[in-house]
């Protein structure tokens, strides 16, 4: 196999929300930047599909919004739940004060495609789709640059800084022996889709009762649901059978036997396995963590793309000028992550929280479930529900675009 040596001022491993953002960024500045996706798209069955405020608020920084907003997608003003016979308002974000005080619904792929296109246009931005990243190249303890394949091709690309931004599986942070601290996560989610009608709410919702939760997710024709399990009965459910699982979901959804009727294999159900970790360093000499590849998130409030964004800001913001004054140095790692760690570490403990005190709870109860008084507060003072909003439209220590 033919072997091309490349030199570039970053490298950035991997195509998703953090990688693109960051390499879009950098660009932009006018740094020499390498995306490398081992897709040869950017279609993946799991990609989180929320564009959350704190994200549309970069979008206005940068100029791309109004771009963003022509795509197709679905607006969503309050997070709605049904629990029992209860319709419950969790979440209010058309309080917020922001340019777009609501979730965009969008295929992450569509935005992934959207940013890579803008990216395109800075000619220090180079978008390597179809390689696959299979080692780092190190020079003692100091990571110069990545080793990465194609069809035909293998590369040897060196960079002063190399970026981690490949999820929750990094080959990059494999590589270097960074070990994440695993946290709790007490559960898995089914992934499937049931057909969506004209006559069903325009709203995406949740649904819990004795003993199950349901997610529902609108996109377009169709509802994307994810059925929540605890952790490890994903055998138990296959064992049980598809007629089994189609008996838990009429619980839910009395009124959709017939589309649920449309699930008739396995096949049409994935398996997404939960984790919760992060790093107690997301550097080393020449490496940066971000994104998922430093703190994976439970998908419990869609924020994990947004996390990842801001992680991306907060990295350009600070390597932007470092690269532009030739003041680059381990200085710059440790300060991104300290601008970052306590954001992810407030964010995770209320995952953890709401997954051990709410949703292992409700897993584990066959009664039909009573509404909780976090909940009658939420309904009896409306004012409440801005909280929520705040935490997962905008977050802890939102980045913005240093110009």
């Amino acid at each position: 196999m033919d072997i091309e040596k490349i030199t570039t001022t970053c490298c950035i491993a991997g195509g998703g929300p953090a990688g693109i953002m960051l390499g879009f960024l950098l660009a932009r500045a006018g740094i020499e930047t390498i995306v490398i996706e081992k897709w040869p798209d950017f279609f993946r069955d799991f990609r989180g599909d929320t564009i959350h405020p704190s994200t549309m608020e970069i979008l206005n920084e940068l100029g791309l919004l109004q771009d963003f907003l022509s795509l197709p997608h679905d607006e969503t003003y309050q997070l709605e739940a049904l629990i029992g016979t209860n319709k419950v308002v969790i979440a209010d974000f058309s309080k917020l004060k922001v340019q777009c005080p609501f979730i965009a619904f969008i295929p992450q792929w569509d935005f992934l495609n959207f940013i890579a296109k803008h990216a395109k246009q800075y000619p220090h931005f180079h978008l390597m789709m179809n390689t696959e990243v299979t080692d780092i190249i190190q020079d003692q303890n100091k990571v110069i640059g990545l080793r990465a394949k194609s069809k035909d091709t293998q590369f040897d690309i060196y960079a002063e800084l190399v970026v981690a931004a490949d999820g929750r599986h990094s080959t990059v942070r494999g590589k270097s022996l960074l070990l994440p601290q695993t946290l709790s996560a007490p559960m898995d989610v089914l992934w499937f889709k049931l057909r969506r009608e004209t006559t069903d709410p325009k709203q995406s919702l949740g649904r819990i009762d004795a003993g199950k939760i349901l997610v529902m997710l609108e996109r377009g024709d169709y509802w994307q649901c994810g059925f929540l399990i605890r952790k490890n009965q994903y055998d138990q459910y296959r064992e049980a059978g598809i007629k089994e699982f189609h008996r838990h979901l009429e619980e839910l959804l009395p009124n959709m036997h017939e589309r649920i009727e449309e699930i008739t294999d396995w096949e049409q159900i994935k398996l997404l396995q939960v984790t919760v970790d992060r790093l107690s360093q997301w550097y080393k000499p020449g490496l940066l963590c971000i994104g998922d590849a430093a703190h994976a998130m439970s998908p419990i409030g869609g924020v994990g793309i947004n996390l990842a964004i801001q992680d991306a800001v907060a990295s350009a913001n600070i390597l932007i000028p470092a690269f532009q004054k030739n003041e680059y140095s381990e200085v710059c790692l440790q300060a991104i992550q300290k601008r970052r760690e306590f954001p992810t570490r407030f964010i995770q403990a209320l995952q953890v929280f709401i997954q051990n005190r709410v949703i292992d709870r409700t897993l584990g109860n066959t009664k039909q479930i009573k509404l909780p008084l976090v909940f009658k507060l939420l309904q009896k003072f409306p004012l409440l529900r801005r909280i929520p909003a705040y935490l997962v439209g905008i977050g802890i220590r939102a980045e913005h675009i240093n110009e």
